[in-house]
């Protein structure tokens, strides 16, 4: 025998000798894709316009234990066309628009001033559901921001006092400094402005439900902006 620690254990996997958490090819094919019973979706019993089946869905999602319905992917492109997303949060939705903010220095608020279009992107896993939006963004008044910023927790205003975001960091000492004093001034100065702090309107031309089915037979109900009303179109999964 080698004096050394030896070879990794055997994957029971695999039969292979690589660790099981290197081997992503096998972990991919080990998952299952929606778990659990879906519901049904009629197209046909649709409403007219977009929100009120959005807020429907968001209502179930709830209602099924779905973690963080309201954290959606943006999507946004640079004044070179390269693409860029992260996970943002949901504050709000009307008639005319979906609301999320961030600072209009950081890398989205840049990109959102070059090229004011964006994508939106819910996935509810719980229940097999997507809801994709894309529209042309806008911002909104300053006082709806500061508004916004000062109807959430102590711990969102201090995170915006911090602000920086996306820029160079040099280290996380200096962070740890930069957020204990904001954490300082936002429990004694609840009111405290954040000029940067910006509340963005997604006006969407499109939106998208998706319903995923058990057989592959995927339900995906499109409408589309016309003429100041909604049409609706089916497509194929």
């Amino acid at each position: 025998m080698s004096g050394g620690r030896g070879a990794p254990a055997a994957d029971p996997r695999t039969g292979d000798n690589r660790p099981m958490e290197a081997d992503l090819t096998t972990l991919l094919k080990s998952l299952r894709v929606w778990d659990t019973e879906l519901p049904d979706f009629d197209p046909a019993a649709t409403p007219g316009a977009p929100l009120p089946l959005f807020t429907r869905w968001f209502g179930q999602a709830v209602a099924a234990g779905q973690s963080e319905p309201h954290t959606p992917s943006l999507a946004t492109t640079d004044a070179d066309g390269h693409a860029d997303v992260r996970t943002v949060m949901l504050h709000g939705a009307d008639d005319r628009a979906l609301h999320f903010a961030s600072h209009a220095g950081s890398a989205k608020g840049r990109q959102l001033a070059a090229r004011p279009y964006a994508a939106l992107g819910f996935y509810w896993p719980v229940q097999g559901r997507q809801v994709r939006l894309r529209g042309p963004v806008r911002t909104a008044p300053a006082e709806v921001a500061h508004a916004d910023l000062h109807a959430r927790s102590t711990g969102a205003l201090a995170s915006a006092l911090v602000g920086h975001q996306s820029e160079l960091l040099s280290s996380y000492e200096e962070l740890a400094r930069a957020s204990e004093a904001a954490w300082e001034r936002a429990q004694h100065e609840p009111d405290a402005p954040v000029a940067s702090w910006t509340v963005y309107e997604l006006e969407p031309d499109e939106v998208e439900f998706f319903q995923g089915d058990a057989r592959r037979r995927h339900v995906r109900l499109k409408y589309v902006r016309q003429d100041g009303g909604w049409a609706k179109q089916l497509l194929w999964p």
